[in-house]
């Protein structure tokens, strides 16, 4: 029986030598104890030996993917067919794609481990030739290339260099504004007109440095700089210029500060390139949705791109706007809708009405091409171009929903109406952090008493109506009887001529009783009554 056994030199084939022996599994380990014991049972036939590092990735990714290296095909051919004997492996599947491939008869068992174990406690003393440090320096350096392989690192894939480039680049921008601003501020003292007339920066800066003192702009050509008719009137205002006159060394500063721009400008270009680069080799899809600056921008600020990759779309939509998000939940107002997204080209060919729901979905395809360029094995940017059309797609119904409304007959035109943000600002209110009570306990008290009273006066008003109303009738049936009294003393006048100047006082003083009756109360009335009867 043979033996297939991997090292990080090369392949070895070993010949088993005492196969009786091979059967006492929980005693082999004592055949291995010592090199001479180890090779009275096994003895290399043959040693095929790596070239470098390299070929021993090669062959044992192969190994670990269940395919045959091409140098372990013609080393199988060689040796194993023509023995004609079964082939001892150590990875089942292994041994399945060799039986396919090369019609060869492999055997895997518990056995056969015990066997590599052992092979592999003695390996110095059965492979001559191969130095120990040879062999840890090899083990060493393919341990290193397989986890390499296997957490698929490359070191083209390191974004530490993309954090570092967008970090320098917004630097250079900040310098290269204050240099240029100073430049513009020093040669106006000089030439203040160059300024209105050159608005780009980096030509003011070249046109200073070719022609330097207002005086040369005369004779100086400037046709690979300027056009035709601004160059006419930078000459023409150089002749009329209402500047101050400047040393030559002034001028010669102001020029070693233009020549300084000149190459930062150009420096940053190129590493703008670079950038670009780094990011379609890092992230493809990131760069395709939402471009190389705000790509950089969104993995410099969160530390690396698996960092980003681990965080949520909502989170990925506000980077860059804690401060905004956090003030506005301190004083319980909108919060932010975007943050470094905003800069993305989809969000801003976006009207103002639509850029939250377009940033949103963005952040959210955005956040898919993260995970997949951070974790994918695909390095292509099919997945990012995909998604943008989609986002494009989506966009383009947006707009068009403003611009058309569906009738009951069919798609009409209807009025753009201007677009006007209205946000409920919601005002703190501080009277709810006071414990103190607004009014004292003393004004309390008597507002509650007022109010009883005020109570008690609206319960007693409906019983005075009544009690005036029983007044009324009584006062109406005195007057019934008082008619009837006055027939009777007609009849008596007869009789009684002292009693009728009496009885014609008495209807006067009747009267009077009559008008006071609203007043007096009716046991009084009563008791008139009876004096009267008792006259009579």
């Amino acid at each position: 029986m043979l033996v297939l056994f991997e090292t990080s030199v090369g392949y070895a084939i070993f010949k088993v030598l005492n196969e009786k022996k091979l059967q006492e599994v929980d005693s082999l380990w004592k055949e291995f104890e010592t090199p001479e014991k180890a090779n009275k049972i096994v003895k290399l036939k043959h040693f095929e030996k790596f070239q470098d590092t390299a070929e021993a990735l090669a062959a044992f990714t192969a190994l670990m993917e269940g395919k045959i290296n091409k140098q372990l095909k013609k080393v199988l051919k060689k040796i194993v067919k023509e023995a004609h004997e079964p082939l001892a492996v150590a990875d089942a599947k292994l041994g399945g794609v060799i039986k396919e491939k090369l019609n060869l008869s492999c055997i895997h068992s518990p056995i056969v481990n015990e066997l590599m174990r052992g092979i592999r406690s003695q390996m110095d003393g059965l492979i001559p030739g191969v130095e120990p440090r040879e062999m840890a320096a090899m083990c060493l350096g393919l341990a290193h290339s397989l986890s390499r392989y296997r957490l698929k690192f490359s070191a083209d894939k390191v974004d530490t260099m993309i954090v570092q480039a967008i970090s320098l680049l917004d630097d250079l921008d900040k310098e290269l504004n204050n240099y240029i601003m100073r430049c513009r501020e020093w040669y106006g003292w000089h030439f203040p007109e160059l300024g209105k007339i050159i608005s780009d920066n980096l030509t003011y800066c070249r046109c200073l440095q070719k022609v330097g003192d207002r005086k040369n702009y005369a004779s100086a050509t400037l046709a690979e700089l300027l056009p035709e008719d601004v160059e006419a009137e930078v000459k023409a205002a150089a002749e009329i210029s209402m500047g101050t006159e400047v040393s030559e060394e002034d001028i010669r500063n102001i020029l070693h500060l233009c020549t300084q721009v000149i190459e930062i400008s150009e420096y940053r270009t190129q590493l703008y390139e670079y950038l670009q680069n780094r990011m379609m080799a890092i992230a493809p899809n990131v760069t395709v949705m939402v471009g190389e600056l705000v790509g950089a921008r969104l993995i410099a600020h969160a530390g690396s791109l698996l960092n980003l990759a681990k965080h949520a779309a909502s989170t990925v939509q506000i980077l860059g706007a804690e401060k905004a998000l956090f003030r506005a939940l301190k004083s319980r107002r909108d919060t932010p809708k975007y943050g470094l997204i905003y800069h993305a080209s989809l969000v801003g060919q976006t009207s103002p009405k639509h850029k939250g729901k377009i940033s949103r979905m963005l952040a959210a395809k955005t956040v898919l091409a993260i995970r997949y360029d951070a974790f994918g094995e695909d390095s292509s940017s099919a997945m990012g171009v995909e998604n943008r059309a989609k986002l494009e797609a989506r966009l383009r119904t947006l707009e068009d929903r403003g611009i058309r409304k569906i009738s009951g007959t069919g798609k009409a035109l209807a009025k753009a109406e201007k677009y006007e943000h209205k946000s409920e600002v919601k005002i703190y209110d501080p009277s709810g952090d006071s414990t103190l009570p607004t009014c004292s306990k003393k004004r309390k008290i008597e507002q509650v008493d007022k109010d009883d009273e005020i109570t008690e006066k609206k319960a007693k008003k409906p019983k005075i109506k009544i009690k005036v109303e029983e007044e009324e009738e009584e006062e109406e049936e005195e007057e019934v009887v008082l008619v009837v009294e006055e027939e009777e003393t007609l009849v008596k006048k007869k009789k009684k001529k002292d009693k009728k100047k009496r009885l014609k006082e008495e209807p006067v003083s009747e009267e009077e009783p009559c008008t006071s009756a609203a007043v007096s109360s009716p046991e009084k009335k009563k008791k008139k009554k009876k004096k009267r009867e008792n006259e009579d």
